[in-house]
Protein backbone atom coordinates (compact mmCIF):
# COMPACT_ATOMS: atom_id res chain seq x y z
CA UNK A 1 0.00 0.00 0.00
CA UNK A 2 0.98 3.49 -0.45
CA UNK A 3 0.75 5.77 2.67
CA UNK A 4 1.46 8.68 -0.10
CA UNK A 5 -1.62 7.89 -2.03
CA UNK A 6 -3.52 7.36 1.11
CA UNK A 7 -3.12 10.40 3.10
CA UNK A 8 -4.02 12.16 -0.17
CA UNK A 9 -7.63 10.69 -0.66
CA UNK A 10 -8.61 10.96 3.35
CA UNK A 11 -8.96 14.71 3.56
CA UNK A 12 -11.62 14.79 -0.08
CA UNK A 13 -15.06 15.93 0.70
CA UNK A 14 -18.00 16.18 -1.15
CA UNK A 15 -17.67 12.14 -2.22
CA UNK A 16 -20.51 9.76 -1.28
CA UNK A 17 -19.68 6.77 1.48
CA UNK A 18 -19.55 4.20 -1.32
CA UNK A 19 -17.28 6.42 -3.48
CA UNK A 20 -15.00 7.12 -0.68
CA UNK A 21 -14.88 3.71 0.10
CA UNK A 22 -13.86 2.61 -3.21
CA UNK A 23 -11.42 5.19 -3.54
CA UNK A 24 -9.83 3.90 -0.36
CA UNK A 25 -9.71 0.34 -1.27
CA UNK A 26 -8.02 1.41 -4.52
CA UNK A 27 -5.46 3.37 -2.73
CA UNK A 28 -4.81 0.85 -0.14
CA UNK A 29 -3.93 -1.36 -2.86
CA UNK A 30 -2.03 1.07 -5.12
CA UNK A 31 1.73 1.87 -5.24
CA UNK A 32 3.32 5.60 -4.59
CA UNK A 33 2.35 6.33 -8.50
CA UNK A 34 -1.04 5.47 -7.68
CA UNK A 35 -1.33 2.17 -9.89
CA UNK A 36 -2.96 -0.99 -9.00
CA UNK A 37 -5.17 -3.55 -10.49
CA UNK A 38 -7.37 -5.54 -8.34
CA UNK A 39 -10.15 -7.52 -9.53
CA UNK A 40 -13.85 -5.88 -9.20
CA UNK A 41 -14.74 -8.78 -6.94
CA UNK A 42 -12.25 -8.06 -5.14
CA UNK A 43 -13.26 -4.61 -4.35
CA UNK A 44 -16.72 -5.24 -3.35
CA UNK A 45 -15.52 -7.84 -0.93
CA UNK A 46 -13.49 -5.62 1.09
CA UNK A 47 -16.10 -2.95 0.91
CA UNK A 48 -19.15 -5.10 1.49
CA UNK A 49 -20.59 -3.92 -1.76
CA UNK A 50 -22.18 -5.34 -5.32
CA UNK A 51 -19.83 -5.23 -8.01
CA UNK A 52 -22.53 -3.03 -9.71
CA UNK A 53 -22.28 -0.59 -6.94
CA UNK A 54 -18.36 -0.34 -7.42
CA UNK A 55 -18.75 0.31 -11.33
CA UNK A 56 -20.84 2.62 -10.47
CA UNK A 57 -19.00 4.19 -7.96
CA UNK A 58 -15.84 3.98 -10.21
CA UNK A 59 -17.44 5.91 -13.10
CA UNK A 60 -18.10 8.90 -10.72
CA UNK A 61 -14.38 8.75 -9.64
CA UNK A 62 -13.19 8.88 -13.12
CA UNK A 63 -15.96 11.58 -13.79
CA UNK A 64 -14.18 13.65 -11.14
CA UNK A 65 -10.39 13.12 -12.07
CA UNK A 66 -9.65 10.70 -9.14
CA UNK A 67 -9.45 7.46 -11.24
CA UNK A 68 -8.09 6.66 -14.36
CA UNK A 69 -8.81 3.41 -16.15
CA UNK A 70 -6.74 1.29 -18.70
CA UNK A 71 -9.01 -1.55 -19.55
CA UNK A 72 -7.13 -4.92 -20.75
CA UNK A 73 -8.46 -8.52 -22.23
CA UNK A 74 -8.85 -11.25 -20.10
CA UNK A 75 -7.17 -9.54 -17.33
CA UNK A 76 -7.61 -7.25 -14.38
CA UNK A 77 -8.05 -3.46 -15.40
CA UNK A 78 -5.11 -1.28 -14.07
CA UNK A 79 -6.16 1.66 -12.25
CA UNK A 80 -4.41 4.96 -11.24
CA UNK A 81 -5.51 6.60 -8.42
CA UNK A 82 -4.71 10.42 -8.82
CA UNK A 83 -6.17 12.38 -5.97
CA UNK A 84 -4.11 15.37 -7.06
CA UNK A 85 -6.26 16.01 -10.39
CA UNK A 86 -9.73 16.45 -8.16
CA UNK A 87 -11.82 18.41 -9.66
CA UNK A 88 -14.52 19.49 -7.08
CA UNK A 89 -16.99 21.58 -9.68
CA UNK A 90 -17.14 18.59 -11.86
CA UNK A 91 -19.39 16.91 -8.78
CA UNK A 92 -22.17 18.20 -10.13
CA UNK A 93 -21.39 18.87 -14.02
CA UNK A 94 -19.09 15.58 -15.50
CA UNK A 95 -20.81 13.10 -13.22
CA UNK A 96 -24.37 14.66 -13.76
CA UNK A 97 -23.26 14.54 -17.90
CA UNK A 98 -21.74 11.08 -17.52
CA UNK A 99 -24.90 9.64 -16.22
CA UNK A 100 -26.95 11.68 -18.49
CA UNK A 101 -25.78 10.13 -21.39
CA UNK A 102 -27.40 6.37 -20.59
CA UNK A 103 -30.63 8.09 -20.88
CA UNK A 104 -30.83 10.08 -24.07
CA UNK A 105 -28.31 7.53 -26.19
CA UNK A 106 -29.63 5.52 -29.46
CA UNK A 107 -32.57 2.66 -27.95
CA UNK A 108 -32.47 4.10 -24.14
CA UNK A 109 -36.24 5.18 -24.70
CA UNK A 110 -35.60 8.95 -24.64
CA UNK A 111 -36.39 11.62 -26.54
CA UNK A 112 -33.55 10.93 -29.28
CA UNK A 113 -35.43 7.69 -30.09
CA UNK A 114 -39.39 9.38 -29.75
CA UNK A 115 -39.36 10.83 -32.62
CA UNK A 116 -41.47 13.50 -30.97
CA UNK A 117 -41.25 16.68 -29.37
CA UNK A 118 -38.22 17.06 -26.98
CA UNK A 119 -40.56 17.38 -23.83
CA UNK A 120 -42.47 14.29 -24.79
CA UNK A 121 -41.85 10.91 -22.90
CA UNK A 122 -41.78 7.96 -25.47
CA UNK A 123 -43.37 9.57 -28.78
CA UNK A 124 -44.96 12.31 -30.16
CA UNK A 125 -48.12 13.91 -28.49
CA UNK A 126 -51.64 12.80 -29.04
CA UNK A 127 -54.02 15.13 -31.13
CA UNK A 128 -56.01 17.51 -29.70
CA UNK A 129 -54.13 16.49 -26.19
CA UNK A 130 -51.53 17.61 -23.71
CA UNK A 131 -48.43 15.31 -24.31
CA UNK A 132 -48.46 11.97 -23.08
CA UNK A 133 -45.92 12.05 -20.28
CA UNK A 134 -45.98 15.96 -19.44
CA UNK A 135 -44.63 16.76 -16.60
CA UNK A 136 -42.55 13.83 -16.19
CA UNK A 137 -39.42 14.10 -14.21
CA UNK A 138 -36.55 12.04 -15.96
CA UNK A 139 -34.21 11.53 -13.68
CA UNK A 140 -30.52 10.36 -14.94
CA UNK A 141 -28.95 7.73 -13.88
CA UNK A 142 -25.86 5.67 -13.56
CA UNK A 143 -24.24 3.70 -16.47
CA UNK A 144 -25.84 -0.06 -17.01
CA UNK A 145 -28.82 0.93 -14.62
CA UNK A 146 -32.69 0.50 -16.13
CA UNK A 147 -33.93 3.75 -17.20
CA UNK A 148 -36.93 4.96 -14.07
CA UNK A 149 -39.14 7.46 -14.96
CA UNK A 150 -40.29 9.09 -11.71
CA UNK A 151 -43.88 9.82 -11.38
CA UNK A 152 -44.84 13.82 -10.27
CA UNK A 153 -44.44 14.24 -6.34
CA UNK A 154 -45.12 17.13 -4.46
CA UNK A 155 -41.47 16.67 -2.64
CA UNK A 156 -38.77 19.02 -3.72
CA UNK A 157 -35.95 17.47 -5.64
CA UNK A 158 -32.52 17.75 -4.20
CA UNK A 159 -29.68 19.51 -6.06
CA UNK A 160 -27.05 17.72 -7.44
CA UNK A 161 -24.54 19.54 -5.09
CA UNK A 162 -25.20 20.54 -1.73
CA UNK A 163 -25.37 24.07 -0.94
CA UNK A 164 -21.73 25.53 0.76
CA UNK A 165 -21.73 24.01 4.71
CA UNK A 166 -21.55 27.21 7.22
CA UNK A 167 -17.76 28.12 7.84
CA UNK A 168 -15.91 25.58 9.82
CA UNK A 169 -14.21 27.12 12.82
CA UNK A 170 -10.37 27.33 12.05
CA UNK A 171 -9.26 25.15 15.45
CA UNK A 172 -11.78 22.83 15.00
CA UNK A 173 -10.23 21.97 11.44
CA UNK A 174 -6.78 21.40 12.54
CA UNK A 175 -8.40 19.10 15.30
CA UNK A 176 -10.12 16.59 12.68
CA UNK A 177 -6.86 16.88 10.55
CA UNK A 178 -4.61 16.11 13.26
CA UNK A 179 -6.51 12.75 14.10
CA UNK A 180 -6.69 11.68 10.55
CA UNK A 181 -3.15 11.84 11.03
CA UNK A 182 -3.13 10.18 14.29
CA UNK A 183 -5.16 7.76 12.85
CA UNK A 184 -2.93 7.14 10.26
CA UNK A 185 0.25 6.77 12.02
CA UNK A 186 -1.42 4.08 14.49
CA UNK A 187 -3.17 2.13 11.82
CA UNK A 188 -0.02 1.55 9.57
CA UNK A 189 2.29 0.64 12.84
CA UNK A 190 -0.46 -0.98 13.64
CA UNK A 191 -0.59 -3.52 10.51
CA UNK A 192 3.14 -3.36 10.24
CA UNK A 193 3.43 -5.01 14.05
CA UNK A 194 0.22 -7.46 13.91
CA UNK A 195 -0.43 -7.98 10.09
CA UNK A 196 -3.44 -6.37 10.20
CA UNK A 197 -5.60 -3.03 10.29
CA UNK A 198 -7.17 -2.18 13.42
CA UNK A 199 -10.83 -1.68 13.97
CA UNK A 200 -11.91 1.56 13.98
CA UNK A 201 -15.79 2.72 15.03
CA UNK A 202 -17.20 5.13 16.84
CA UNK A 203 -15.77 4.36 20.38
CA UNK A 204 -11.70 4.56 18.86
CA UNK A 205 -12.49 7.49 16.99
CA UNK A 206 -13.51 9.39 19.99
CA UNK A 207 -9.88 7.86 21.77
CA UNK A 208 -8.29 9.41 18.95
CA UNK A 209 -9.66 12.59 19.08
CA UNK A 210 -8.94 12.91 23.02
CA UNK A 211 -5.46 11.48 22.23
CA UNK A 212 -4.97 14.49 19.92
CA UNK A 213 -6.38 17.16 22.66
CA UNK A 214 -3.82 15.66 25.34
CA UNK A 215 -0.96 15.75 23.43
CA UNK A 216 -1.44 18.36 20.79
CA UNK A 217 -1.92 18.50 17.19
CA UNK A 218 2.14 17.94 16.59
CA UNK A 219 3.20 15.31 18.78
CA UNK A 220 0.01 13.05 19.16
CA UNK A 221 0.53 11.72 15.68
CA UNK A 222 4.16 10.98 16.42
CA UNK A 223 3.46 9.13 20.08
CA UNK A 224 0.24 6.92 18.00
CA UNK A 225 2.89 5.58 15.55
CA UNK A 226 5.83 4.60 18.31
CA UNK A 227 2.71 3.37 20.85
CA UNK A 228 3.26 0.08 18.69
CA UNK A 229 7.15 -0.33 19.52
CA UNK A 230 6.07 -0.33 23.35
CA UNK A 231 6.63 -3.78 25.12
CA UNK A 232 5.03 -3.86 28.12
CA UNK A 233 3.52 -7.19 28.94
CA UNK A 234 0.28 -5.53 29.37
CA UNK A 235 0.29 -3.77 26.34
CA UNK A 236 1.55 -6.61 24.37
CA UNK A 237 -1.39 -8.77 25.65
CA UNK A 238 -3.81 -5.97 24.87
CA UNK A 239 -2.80 -6.17 21.46
CA UNK A 240 -1.92 -2.43 21.68
CA UNK A 241 -5.29 -1.52 22.36
CA UNK A 242 -5.47 2.10 21.47
CA UNK A 243 -7.49 3.03 24.84
CA UNK A 244 -4.66 1.35 26.45
CA UNK A 245 -2.37 4.32 24.92
CA UNK A 246 -5.03 6.61 26.00
CA UNK A 247 -5.13 5.92 29.48
CA UNK A 248 -1.22 6.86 30.50
CA UNK A 249 -1.14 9.02 27.34
CA UNK A 250 1.40 11.38 29.04
CA UNK A 251 3.67 8.69 30.80
CA UNK A 252 4.03 7.34 27.01
CA UNK A 253 4.48 10.89 25.73
CA UNK A 254 8.00 10.78 28.22
CA UNK A 255 9.07 8.06 27.04
CA UNK A 256 8.85 8.61 23.39
CA UNK A 257 10.34 11.77 23.98
CA UNK A 258 13.42 10.81 26.19
CA UNK A 259 13.66 7.26 24.12
CA UNK A 260 13.54 5.56 27.35
CA UNK A 261 10.82 2.85 27.68
CA UNK A 262 9.74 2.29 31.39
CA UNK A 263 9.34 -1.48 31.81
CA UNK A 264 8.45 -3.43 34.84
CA UNK A 265 11.91 -4.56 35.04
CA UNK A 266 14.08 -1.00 35.01
CA UNK A 267 11.60 0.66 37.29
CA UNK A 268 12.90 -2.37 39.81
CA UNK A 269 16.16 -1.76 39.26
CA UNK A 270 15.36 2.24 39.44
CA UNK A 271 13.93 1.67 42.80
CA UNK A 272 16.81 -0.59 43.91
CA UNK A 273 18.70 1.66 42.61
CA UNK A 274 17.39 4.46 44.47
CA UNK A 275 17.41 2.27 48.05
CA UNK A 276 20.92 1.86 47.52
CA UNK A 277 21.60 5.55 47.87
CA UNK A 278 19.47 5.85 50.74
CA UNK A 279 21.25 3.38 52.67
CA UNK A 280 24.27 4.90 51.70
CA UNK A 281 23.63 8.55 52.63
CA UNK A 282 22.32 6.75 56.16
CA UNK A 283 25.35 5.36 56.69
CA UNK A 284 27.31 8.42 55.85
CA UNK A 285 25.10 10.31 58.69
CA UNK A 286 25.52 7.60 61.49
CA UNK A 287 29.25 8.11 60.90
CA UNK A 288 29.41 11.67 60.82
CA UNK A 289 27.30 11.34 64.68
CA UNK A 290 30.02 9.30 65.58
CA UNK A 291 33.11 11.30 64.83
CA UNK A 292 31.51 14.50 65.94
CA UNK A 293 30.55 12.50 69.57
CA UNK A 294 34.13 11.41 69.74
CA UNK A 295 35.40 15.07 68.89
CA UNK A 296 33.69 15.88 71.81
Amino acid sequence: MSTIIMSQCWPLQQLSVTQKAVLISLADQANDDGVCWPAIGTIAKRCCMSERAVRTAMDHLEAVGLLSRERRFNSSNVYSVTPAKFDASAVGTKAKRKAAKACTAPGAGGASDAGGAPDAVGGAPAAGGPARGAGLEVRPVPPNRHITIIEPSDEPSFPAVLPDAPPVVESETELQAACRAAWTAYAMAYRERHGAMPVRNAKVNANVKQLVKRLGVVEAPQVAGWFLRVNERMVVQGMHDLGLLLARCEAYRTQWATGRQMTATSAQQADQTQSNLSAAEEAKAILAQGRARNAG
